[in-house]
């Protein structure tokens, strides 16, 4: 069989809450669900970092963030595991985010059209992106913080806003759009094998759906987690900081509640699922163009997101946090010609894994020191017992900025936070508390539990070192 079609779809800030087949029947996702249904989805998918540019270059490089040195957005990327499959005879094309930095470093891309977030305020201020580019053509003013800063009631709007503008001028709308119309009107160089990366900017704030996809949502009674008292008690004074951190400064548009009201949290939350929405239906707009392109059935579809958002779950804004709301993504890989689908795989998954198990089913291959481990034994329903364990990282930036460095090891019963610089942290028995609300890390009953998933991090930590201490020899 020749090596097939790529096409990965990447969102931003998704969660894993967001999908109907997965168990969530308040939402509208019939293309997502038809990816879940036909395809295999990895139940227990986890990033290594709770923010963009770490997380997305793990996966594209096979390494944890501490061995990449990318540790937070805006820290340099510009290698990738893309030109390997560039070597290797494939046609590499990026439409929409990738969150490289700089944002237009080829990366091993044979084309790149970069659509990157709305806000830009922090890294490349004044890049000019394909969507910026549209809308400058159409005479139309960017949606975005310093427009929603003249509203009177931005205080209190959780990021949540009406987008006033053609729909078709919605970030993830221009991204779907631009993504068939490569599909549909440019040919494949040479009868290649095409990895087409799409990367939608969405869910990510601010929430700003065109008005009829968030219509059905506020008319609905959504499962919103209230506030526990037990809960904010026991987070560490690193999170109690950058909450009161983000509750003064906008963020993506977003300025958080510390007790926000019943109304703005469902507003907040109705937005942010009409979102998700919205790129579903451009994910089988997507389908469409594969199948009238003639490769659907040659092709492997892998739809994912590289971290989640609290949405105000344990008093928290976006991301930053190791709570599971926040490092739990959604996987699927669907190809009915070349995977049985219809299949649930719950064990152990770090998201970077779907690196070598790209290049292994490109037939690249695979780096011996990769630190991710390829999904393809799992993909063909053969021997596979996941990880025992998954780990996340991330160094101080300008929102966490109570810590110069929290690591998460996380098994299938246990997950442990890390600050460097504190004695606090957080112990989660996730078999009697799956909603991580009461902190061990001080129970006595417990210390044998913390002592041990320390041990866990620190060799974690040496064994990495072993591993990668050659890893960036080809790319100097």
């Amino acid at each position: 069989m020749p090596n097939p079609h790529i096409i990965l779809i990447i969102t931003d800030q998704q969660r894993y809450d967001t999908i109907a087949a997965l168990g969530f029947p308040h939402m509208d996702t019939p293309n997502l669900d038809r990816l879940v249904r036909e395809g295999v989805n990895f139940g227990n998918c986890f990033i290594t970092a709770p923010s963009c540019a770490p997380s997305r270059a793990s996966l594209f490089t096979g390494y944890y963030p501490h061995t990449t040195g990318i540790l937070k957005n805006a820290d340099r990327w510009t290698r990738s595991w893309v030109e390997n499959l560039n070597d290797a005879g494939y046609y590499c094309v990026n439409i929409g985010k990738m969150h490289t930095y700089p944002y237009h470093t080829p990366l091993g891309f044979h084309e790149r059209y970069v659509v990157e977030n709305k806000d830009r305020f922090l890294e490349e201020r004044f890049y000019f992106d394909e969507w910026d580019k549209a809308l400058r053509f159409r005479g139309l003013a960017k949606q975005q913080r310093a427009f929603y800063r003249n509203r009177s009631d931005y205080r209190e709007r959780l990021g949540a806003f009406e987008w006033d503008l053609p729909e078709d001028a919605h970030p993830d709308n221009f991204v779907g759009d631009m993504a068939t119309w490569w599909l549909d009107t440019k040919p494949i160089p040479g009868d290649k094998p095409l990895f087409l990366e799409i990367g939608f900017p969405g869910p990510h704030p601010p929430y700003d759906p065109a008005p009829r996809y968030a219509k059905s949502y506020l008319e609905k009674e959504l499962p919103i987690d209230p506030l526990l008292p037990e809960d904010l008690a026991g987070q560490p004074s690193v999170y109690h900081q950058m909450r009161q951190h983000n509750s003064e400064f906008d963020h993506d548009s977003v300025i958080h509640q510390l007790d926000p009201s019943a109304e703005a949290r469902h507003r907040q939350r109705a937005y942010y699922l009409a979102n998700v929405t919205m790129i579903d239906e451009q994910v089988g707009a997507i389908l469409a163009s594969l199948e009238a392109k003639g490769i659907l059935d040659d092709s492997v579809v892998i739809f994912t997101s590289d971290h989640g958002d609290a949405l105000g779950d344990h008093g928290h804004s976006q991301k930053w946090t190791m709570y599971d709301i926040v490092t739990r993504v959604p996987c699927v890989v669907w190809s009915p010609g070349r995977i049985a689908g219809g299949s649930q795989r719950d064990e152990l998954v770090s998201w970077m894994d779907l690196g070598p198990t790209i290049l292994a089913m490109a037939g690249v291959d695979v780096p011996n020191n990769f630190e991710a481990e390829s999904l393809l034994p799992a993909l063909e329903a053969g021997e596979w017992a996941g990880r025992e364990y998954v780990f996340a990282e991330h160094s101080r930036d300008g929102i966490l900025q109570g810590t110069a460095y929290m690591s998460m090891v996380r098994s299938r019963e246990w997950k442990l936070v890390h600050f460097v610089d504190s004695p606090e942290g957080q112990l989660f028995h996730l078999t009697e508390d799956p909603g991580e609300i009461h902190n061990l890390w001080d129970d006595p009953a417990h210390a044998e539990k913390k002592n041990k998933l320390l041990r866990v991090l620190l060799e974690w930590r040496i064994s990495s070192g072993l591993k990668t201490q050659s890893w960036g020899e080809g790319w100097r």
